[in-house]
């Protein structure tokens, strides 16, 4: 069961602040999901069904083989950087 404090907590976390309307929003939608796995957890013989790739038992997919090609040369990619040190692109900081 999650609790306003457990979101304001993990939300101060991830640094988003929740208004207290998004809060309970996302309380709901917890609700939500938590109601959705008990009914899957108490599903009877859930332990014997097959896994599966994919939600249609019709679907196929052609794989193709891997093949190595060459790259563009780094150097080359560089040039489109407006600022870059040794082999790396520099960018601003966006977190404290």
């Amino acid at each position: 069961m999650f609790t306003k404090e457990m979101v304001d907590d993990y939300a101060e976390k991830l640094l988003i602040g929740l208004s207290d309307a998004e809060n309970a929003l996302v309380l709901k939608e917890f609700d939500v999901i938590d109601k959705s796995m008990s009914i899957l957890a108490n599903m009877k013989n859930i332990s014997e069904v097959e896994p599966m790739t994919h939600a249609l038992d019709d679907f196929e997919i052609e794989l193709r083989d891997d093949e190595a090609s060459e790259s563009v040369p780094i150097d080359d990619l560089l040039r489109n950087c407006d600022n870059y040190e040794d082999r790396e692109v520099v960018v601003p900081k966006v977190v404290g």
